[in-house]
């Protein structure tokens, strides 16, 4: 079967043929990490993303396009340690040895359908890393993908000759049906494969294999949530409290709550009293958080809310559950439950107290990763850190920054992730 170049633009051809073409392109472009042809063209898409018109069409454009601005590049890359002119890492005991960091080589990106822009941060890093990479874009993508796809086209139409040249010759995305036999092709020619989208996702791509010095960078099912001090919000004046749910909002529902990042639970730190009260007020400035921004569930996406909803109370984990306007379902979670880790369906927030942060850390497992939070102070936070021991959650931001992408995610450092190092021992 024949794969589609959705980027850049071209006829289909099949995947041995694609694999040729970029071998050949690799060895004439000669891509090296931090690459200023690649810098070049990804900040010319961090201008196009950043356009007024895109981001009030697409606000998780901005953020992307804030991921892409030269600054932001060049912070990532000032983060591996290496020199920014020979790509040399630090030298070892007494400078007797050297350490030269290269592009890790073919990279194959399968990113899942239900993040829209996930796979430009990961295709992204992997060119700023000098990688030839061919990223598979799912067939379910939506309109925040083909706006990303329309402004690469458009930066790789007015970039200069050496950088259109080089982009065009090592970055595919391509689409591709149902079909072992490409996937089995362009995993076994590839020396990174990236596979995004959960347990399924990843048991499924582990049966084609690679080639033996190849791996595999995974990224499987993922769950996060919000904790909050009761004390703080309540000592909050309510204009600050308007500004956390402003951001909550967008932590919870860009991605139809779906996202790995996007909270699927809510913890008060305090007593049940306390918690029962905040969250009262929470969903009181959280309705009017989604009158603002005009949601509006889908008919299928309100049916599944009620499922999960309903589903949880079942089960004895939910003691009580409130269907607020049109929009946001609320659950008292008892006091023995568990941290709902399954998605209930876009604005379902579950709401449990818990006597303090050290108690939160019981219930933490492996899968969960991002802990967004309000009113703790960073020794607090580093306390909880120090206490989990990386056995769970991998990111612990403020509330608002679930969604906010960075260099190191689930726990890898994926810049240093798509390179590799030769060593030279004088």
């Amino acid at each position: 079967m024949k794969v589609t170049s959705r980027f850049p633009a071209g006829p289909s051809l099949p995947a041995p043929d694609l694999l040729r073409e970029l071998a050949v392109g690799a060895v004439r472009c000669d891509l090296r990490v931090g690459d200023e042809r690649m810098v070049r063209f990804l900040t010319d898409l961090a201008a196009r993303l950043l356009a007024p018109a895109q981001a009030r069409r697409h606000p998780e454009l901005a953020a992307l396009g804030f991921f892409l601005r030269r600054g932001e590049l060049t912070r990532t890359l000032d983060a591996l340690g290496d020199s920014p002119s020979t790509g040399t890492a630090p030298a070892g005991p007494g400078g007797a040895e050297s350490a030269l960091r290269f592009p890790r080589g073919l990279v194959l990106h399968v990113p899942p359908a239900n993040v829209d822009t996930i796979f430009v941060y990961s295709w992204a890093l992997s060119a700023l890393a000098g990688n030839t990479n061919v990223v598979r874009l799912s067939e379910r993508s939506g309109a925040a993908a083909s706006a990303v796809l329309t402004a690469m086209h458009e930066a790789l139409r007015d970039a200069p000759p050496e950088v259109a040249t080089a982009v065009a010759a090592t970055q595919r995305l391509i689409g591709y049906g149902r079909d072992d036999s490409v996937t089995a092709t362009l995993s076994s020619e590839c020396d990174l494969r990236v596979v995004w989208g959960g347990d399924a996702s990843v048991t499924a791509l582990r049966a084609f294999p690679l080639a033996p010095a190849a791996r595999d960078l995974t990224f499987p099912n993922r769950s996060s949530f919000a904790v909050i001090s009761s004390a703080s919000w309540r000592r909050t004046d309510e204009t600050t409290r308007r500004s956390v749910l402003g951001g909550f909002y967008n932590d919870a529902f860009w991605f139809d709550q779906a996202a790995c990042s996007s909270p699927r639970a809510v913890f008060w730190v305090g007593s049940e009293a306390e918690g029962r009260e905040a969250a009262r007020d929470f969903t009181r400035l959280l309705l009017d958080v989604v009158g603002e921004k005009g949601f509006r569930p889908e008919p299928a996406m309100a049916v599944r809310q009620r499922v999960g909803a309903y589903g949880l109370a079942a089960t004895g984990a939910a003691r009580s559950v409130s269907f607020e306007g049109d929009a946001v379902a609320t659950l008292e979670l008892a006091p023995e439950a568990e941290i709902p880790r399954d998605w209930l369906g876009v604005a379902t927030f579950p709401h449990r107290a818990v006597g303090s942060l050290q108690e939160l850390a019981g219930l933490v497992r492996r899968e969960d990763q991002t802990l967004t939070h309000f009113g703790f102070d960073r020794g607090e936070l580093l306390a909880l850190a120090e206490r989990l021991g990386g056995r769970g959650i991998d990111r612990i931001v403020p509330v608002g920054s679930a969604l906010s992408f960075a260099p190191v995610w689930d726990g890898h450092d994926l810049l240093r992730e798509f390179t590799r190092l030769t060593t030279v021992t004088g």
